[in-house]
């Protein structure tokens, strides 16, 4: 009989503080290794850093994209300059044209 209630007495002691330390344990684990932790909020952080990194960047294209197409609008676009650069991309030139040439050690100007 004495070492039943020996027994109990012990259960008594030790399981209600091992259960809270278990809880306490499982509860910190959570708070900073878990889904819902530190840890995956610092990834999250990155994440949503490297989101508006792109955002910045897909912004910066779009600009330079628009700077472009509006400088293909009609009024834009210098029929006397596009005939100049086309010819100088193709290299070629116009009948009409008097072609000076000049050896690669020359200059210019």
């Amino acid at each position: 009989m004495q070492l039943g209630r020996m027994m109990r007495r012990a259960a008594n002691a030790v399981l209600p503080p091992s259960v809270f330390l278990a809880l306490t344990g499982y509860f910190c684990w959570q708070a900073t290794q878990g889904a819902h932790g530190m840890k995956s909020y610092h990834e999250q952080l990155q994440l949503l850093d490297q989101a508006h990194e792109s955002q910045t960047n897909a912004v910066t294209e779009q600009a330079a994209w628009r700077r472009r197409v509006s400088g293909l609008s009609e009024g834009a676009l210098n029929p006397d300059i596009l005939d100049e650069r086309a010819r100088a991309m193709l290299n070629l030139a116009n009948p009409n044209d008097i072609v000076v040439p000049y050896d690669k050690h020359d200059q210019l100007y």
